[in-house]
């Protein structure tokens, strides 16, 4: 009895956890108000429902019954969208046990990446807390590595966490010239041997499975027969038909010319470039072909001794000025996925060498929001889209801004990580005579 008394109560407790499903709407009022798709409005209110933005303005009338959260002097912003990430598929990069970003061999288009996620990661809500609601998560491994999916920041499983899969099919352009470095072990021939392999194992995915597909398709007329699903084959139709883009890992300008002369060739629909920041070199061919641009991390060093110690930083600035679709990531690797909440001060860093204040907040947003296909469900703050917000109190790309609220779908996020418990446990320890005053 006592215990059936407990649940009843713990149950009506979570009906009035601010964000839960069945939760009364929340009015964040009074706030400067980020739109990105508009403009940016001064004492504004958003109302949230059921997980999506409903009004947004001036003078609202606020639904009876909800809660209201007053946000005077504070910012309201739509949740970043990192665009190119291994949260969820790594949490210690030196622990093998807990890395599940890529599979043996080179040729794995069924691999899922949803499906590896890792939902109690102490990564996500490290990234959350500053701002990232939402991110694609991609394999990596081979030189056809799966397809990714844009998950949010919170669930309880990989179903819950998923927004939309797959969103592209991953390919890993290899090295065009030998590499040169301590822990390069093959020669410069056997290494230009593994880049035609891998080149060739490309090229034969996409004739096997345009083949697949052509015999599945013929399947029911007069002497065709019956044939044999081949998961691999199966997921490259949506890439095939244009569904989906194929998204090409090339970092260097003879990369990204080898892959887009070999999207050509193969005839893709739809290419997207990531972490190819020698991409404004060839600036006009990708606008000319609609080619967008997921740009690596802003804050890392030239690429070349003889580059100019600002070429990452300007890389933004020199795509946008160009007219190239673009947003920005934090570099997708291993490591980055550790400093994922870095991904505003990337593009606080392309704000400060050129890229427009707006625009720079757009590449964290809407843009990377429109490139990964979900651009009607994410990346601004506008009535009938999903309701991640964040409100903090300054400028969203300053790094001295606080976060103080996160919403993912309408749901109130806590803003404790790992990060967070340890500072208070260690703040809490016993302190003697000497010990430096809180």
């Amino acid at each position: 009895m006592i215990l059936a008394l407990r649940t009843c109560v713990a149950l009506a407790a979570l009906l009035f956890v601010p964000g839960v499903a069945g939760a009364a709407a929340i009015a964040l009022t009074g706030a400067t108000v980020h739109t990105v798709s508009g403009p940016t409005l001064e004492n504004a209110t958003v109302v949230m429902e059921n997980g999506r933005i409903t009004a947004v303005g001036r003078d609202l009338a606020i639904p009876a019954g909800a809660e209201i959260v007053r946000c005077m002097g504070k910012h309201v912003f739509p949740g970043f969208v990192s665009p190119y990430t291994m949260l969820g598929l790594t949490e210690i990069a030196s622990v093998r046990g807990t890395n599940d970003y890529q599979e043996t061999g080179s040729t794995n288009p069924d691999i899922r990446a949803e499906v590896q996620i890792n939902p109690d990661s102490d990564l996500l809500p490290v990234a959350r807390v500053n701002g990232i609601t939402s991110a694609l998560v991609a394999p990596r491994g081979g030189a056809l590595s799966g397809t990714s999916a844009l998950i949010h920041l919170d669930g309880w499983t990989w179903e819950d966490m998923t927004v939309s899969a797959p969103v592209g099919l991953h390919v890993q352009w290899p090295n065009m010239t030998p590499v040169h470095a301590w822990w390069q072990r093959k020669s410069d021939e056997e290494q230009k041997k593994d880049r035609d392999q891998a080149i060739a194992n490309l090229r034969k995915a996409f004739d096997d499975a345009r083949a697949y597909w052509k015999a599945r398709d013929a399947e029911g007329q007069a002497g065709i027969p019956r044939h044999d699903r081949d998961v691999k084959w199966d997921a490259m139709r949506k890439a095939l038909r244009g569904e989906i883009p194929v998204m090409i890992t090339a970092p260097a300008l003879n990369q990204i010319e080898a892959a887009l002369a070999f999207a050509e060739e193969e005839k893709l629909p739809r290419v997207v470039l990531v972490n190819a920041n020698d991409a404004w070199r060839v600036a006009d061919e990708l606008k000319r072909r609609g080619i967008a641009v997921i740009t690596s991390g802003v804050l890392g060093p030239p690429a070349r001794d003889d580059e100019p110690y600002d070429q990452t930083f300007s890389v933004p600035h020199r795509l946008y000025q160009a007219g190239v679709t673009f947003c920005i990531s934090d570099g997708g690797g291993v490591d980055d996925a550790m400093n994922a909440r870095n991904l505003p001060y990337n593009a606080a860093m392309a704000a400060a060498f050129g890229l427009p204040r707006d625009e720079a907040l757009k590449a964290v947003t809407l843009s990377p929001a429109r490139i990964l296909g979900v651009g009607d469900r994410l990346g601004s703050i506008e009535p009938g889209k999903i309701a991640d917000l964040v409100v903090a109190d300054g400028d969203p790309l300053e790094i001295a801004t606080h976060v103080e609220r996160v919403y993912i779908a309408g749901r109130a996020i806590p803003l404790e990580n790992r990060q967070s418990r340890l500072f208070e446990k260690y703040d809490d320890r016993p302190r003697g005579p000497k010990a430096r005053k809180r």
